[in-house]
């Protein structure tokens, strides 16, 4: 049976239909077809469902009153047992909702087949999350169950006020997307910009939430993140009630939020979960550990190359005697313990925990030790890379983190060949880059830049929750 003869409508003969379901899906492995007779008529029936994607269970639940009744040719009443039950007599739909993971029910002499709501992909169970540890929040993070997920949310927020839309991407993979916000807080600009975005999405997959951010973020080229990912359902209730957009991806277990600014990236969790004077220290700590993380291996190959009289006397001794035996320039030795930190980084996060929490201690400091010892790099050096690499470790995001590492190379290169003046030509570029960028079509840099004198000092100070106001305006 080729695709041109196929039919589009179910046929009332259950032989021609199991045969024309065969060929619909290519004879393929996973397909399983179960035949029963209904007790009541004794009337042949089938049920068919994809291997691994059904709760048996659950099907067997729906299908027990099946096997003591007749067809019902009206729609199902509410009944507990049958739960979500429609019907359809069309092979496009029929077919979709079989790779959805619903089981259909085909019966000799009827047209209409049953579509059971038997889905049960196989999901990770919920766990505390991965990359966002708190000491003081919540422990329960999301999996890959987008219905999961959305129960989570609704947990933190039991209100009507929460809407959730659902749309489809991905011509092959059709992934559902939630797209959700708060009635009255959210600015209804942000939400119809990333559905129309989401709506124009033109591919044959997205299998993951990173997949989905590249096509709907607003520039492409650049290293810093204009949505936030997070595994943490309080976070992404806080930021509804902040007036964001959040975006949960089935199959994933990151959700997106937006419009986000370049201050937020150094806002965490556990910011809500302190004192606000201590809250307030650890994120300005958060804004120095910035500056170290992209500017100290630059400050010290500008110093060392053409600034030796910004450093005192008595350290200038000190930095000669280490340097007098290392026969290599700064750049050289600054490149080498960076680019085998993030080595070291990879290989700790692509092994197997325990293992990869002994690579990154024991490497490091044997790599260190021996490079110092062979002359290959300096002391100070070292001592520059070890508060580099604790500077961008601090960051609560891991995709700001990531792009203030690879930013320090650029940098690092400018003061090898300019000293001084090629650090600040570096932050003159980097500042006019991050004034550009937006996040669904809102500044980047708010509310610092367009001024907004009512939010800025939130930005950046952890200020008691009494004094401030969640809105999006």
């Amino acid at each position: 049976m080729n695709a041109a003869s196929m039919p589009t409508s179910v046929d009332t003969d259950l032989k021609l239909n199991e045969q024309t379901l065969r060929a619909r899906v290519h004879h393929t492995a996973d397909l399983d077809i179960k035949k029963f007779a209904l007790s009541a008529s004794d009337t042949p029936a089938f049920v068919a469902y994809m291997k691994g994607a059904v709760d048996e269970q659950k099907l067997y639940n729906y299908l027990q009153p099946l096997l003591l009744n007749s067809f019902p040719t009206a729609h199902p009443r509410g009944d507990a047992t049958f739960g979500q039950i429609k019907q359809s007599s069309e092979w496009e739909v029929i077919q979709s909702s079989l790779f959805e993971g619903m089981s259909c029910v085909f019966i000799q002499g009827e047209s209409q087949v049953i579509l059971l709501d038997t889905t049960s992909w196989p999901v990770s169970p919920v766990t505390e999350p991965q990359s966002e540890f708190t000491l003081k929040g919540a422990r329960i993070g999301f999996n890959e169950s987008g219905a999961s997920s959305l129960a989570m949310i609704r947990s933190y927020l039991p209100t009507s006020d929460l809407r959730i839309r659902k749309m489809t991407v991905g011509t092959a993979t059709k992934t559902q997307v939630y797209l959700l916000s708060m009635k009255n807080i959210a600015d209804e600009e942000d939400i119809e910009v990333l559905a129309d975005r989401i709506a124009r999405t033109d591919t044959d997959a997205i299998l993951n939430t990173g997949e989905l951010v590249e096509y709907i973020e607003d520039r492409r080229f650049t290293l810093f993140p204009q949505f936030v990912l997070t595994e943490r359902p309080d976070w992404v209730a806080t930021n509804l009630l902040n007036g964001k957009v959040a975006l949960v991806v089935d199959r994933s277990p990151h959700v997106l939020l937006g419009p986000v600014s370049f201050l937020s990236f150094f806002h965490s969790v556990d910011d809500h979960n302190m004192r606000w004077p201590v809250a307030t220290f650890f994120r300005l700590l958060r804004f120095a550990g910035l500056l170290i993380a992209v500017l100290l291996p630059s400050f010290y190959i500008a110093a060392i190359s053409f600034h030796y009289e910004i450093i005192p006397i008595d350290l200038v001794y000190s930095i000669g005697i280490s340097l007098e035996q290392v026969p290599f320039p700064p750049i050289i030795e600054a490149l080498f313990m960076e680019i085998t930190l993030e080595m070291l980084r990879e290989a700790g996060l692509r092994l197997p925990s325990k293992i990869g929490q002994t690579i990154g201690i024991v490497g490091g400091i044997v790599i260190g030790q021996a490079a110092v010892q062979a002359n290959f790099v300096s002391n100070i050096m070292i001592i520059v890379v070890a508060l580099t690499a604790i500077a961008s470790f601090i960051q609560p995001n891991q995709d700001m983190g990531s792009a203030l590492r690879l930013l320090r190379f650029p940098f690092m290169l400018a003061a090898y060949f300019m000293g001084l003046i090629g650090i600040v030509i570096g932050i003159m570029i980097v500042v006019i880059h991050v004034l550009s960028l937006q996040s669904l079509n809102k500044s980047y840099t708010a509310p610092l830049f367009p001024v907004r004198l009512g939010k800025w000092k939130s930005a950046i100070l952890r200020l008691p929750l009494t004094t401030l106001k969640r809105s999006s305006k």
